[in-house]
């Protein structure tokens, strides 16, 4: 999936990870029971914020990464059929290190 568009100031674009729909112990869960994923993977960044001189500050996060964020964080948006999530990179809480 190609991404059309660019994220603005410090907005990043993330494809939420779907959790699994087999727990541990072999029960499988509907699709009502799932939580709302809390990790993703970056899609695309934007420039970055500007300080009070102007000047661009750099992102944290780069395209690839896989971040965790806030459970009701973001603006879900749907492109191709994927739900995507636009979050400022303040509502993201880590990056997974592997």
């Amino acid at each position: 999936m190609s991404i059309s568009f660019k994220p603005l100031g410090n907005r990043v674009v993330v494809e939420p990870l779907e959790q699994e729909d087999v727990t541990a112990g072999g029960i499988v869960l509907p699709e009502t029971a799932k939580e709302k994923p809390q990790k993703g993977q970056v899609l695309a960044i934007g420039p970055g914020d500007r300080n009070e001189k102007g000047e661009r500050i750099p992102m944290d996060v780069a395209v690839g990464d896989t971040v965790l964020f806030a459970k009701y964080a973001g603006t879900e948006i749907k492109v191709d059929t994927k739900k995507l999530l636009i979050l400022r990179e303040t509502d993201l809480l880590a990056i997974v290190v592997k």
